[in-house]
């Protein structure tokens, strides 16, 4: 993948004072679909610049909380607040500096990718003219710019995983979520999605929380949170989790934090 320079600086910047605003800070959140729980008074906090894992086995709950933070399940209890703005309170400025990937492909495999990256910026309010201007950035900076008129279905699993982050970074977000967005990709394509995201971090200052069941997804200098059956049992830097944990790795300190008798797979 090509590294050229990153794109220009988002819309809309931060508040004054949002240095010590969480990009996302997750309060008191509990979720039940009817006599089930799916989310037991979950909290946690993403910070600007930096890569927070959310780790968990399948029906941990991760999807759930993602559908809560975007806003396509009602918040039952506790807070949601994006840079400081509460989710279910002011959801416009809120989601302004929110994209998303979600796991389910939802590219349009008979446009091309310029079309679909248009398409997008039209739902955000962006006119044609900067919309095309943007879209051709992305384009060049994820390395598929020679392929822009080329139709979705074309490409191969990595490169619409790519063309979909470039998507949500078409409004210029601060924060950027992405739920297990490297299942069904090779090794090779999984390296690639990974490297750019962490390349969206170091370069731009972006908050991601990304979503996985994978180990070797996650990094010694990552923030961990780790999902268990609904509720979250460690947070905080990778290596403090391992070691509070009294393991060796992330492996073991999951298994011990969950009791889990298999190493996870799976989606969730």
């Amino acid at each position: 993948m090509t590294s050229p320079a990153p794109i220009a600086e988002p819309q809309e910047t931060p508040r004054p004072g949002a240095a010590t605003v969480p990009a996302l800070s997750i309060d008191g959140v509990s979720h039940a679909y009817g006599p089930r729980r799916a989310l037991m008074d979950v909290s946690f906090n993403v910070q600007p610049a930096s890569f927070t894992a959310l780790l968990g086995l399948n029906g941990a709950g991760k999807s759930t909380l993602f559908s809560l933070i975007t806003r396509l399940f009602g918040i039952q209890t506790g807070r949601v607040g994006i840079f400081g703005h509460d989710v279910s309170k002011s959801p416009g400025e809120a989601l302004r500096l929110l994209g998303v990937v979600f796991q389910p492909r939802t590219l349009d495999l008979d446009l091309s990718l310029t079309q679909n990256l248009i398409y997008h910026a039209a739902l955000h309010g962006i006119g044609r003219r900067e919309a095309s201007a943007r879209s051709a950035e992305l384009l060049d900076r994820i390395g598929l710019a020679d392929r822009a008129a080329s139709k979705v279905r074309d490409l191969s699993g990595g490169q619409m995983r790519r063309l979909e982050i470039a998507r949500a970074l078409l409004h210029r977000p601060r924060l950027l979520l992405l739920d297990e967005p490297t299942v069904g990709l090779d090794v090779k394509a999984r390296a690639d999605i990974i490297s750019h995201v962490r390349q969206l971090v170091t370069e731009q200052g972006i908050g991601v929380l990304w979503a996985t069941h994978l180990f070797d997804e996650i990094m010694p200098g990552d923030d961990l949170v780790v999902l268990h059956q609904g509720k979250v049992l460690a947070q905080g830097p990778m290596s403090r989790v391992v070691a509070e944990a009294g393991a060796q790795d992330v492996n073991t300190a999951f298994m011990r934090l969950t009791g889990a008798q298999t190493m996870p797979g799976g989606g969730a």
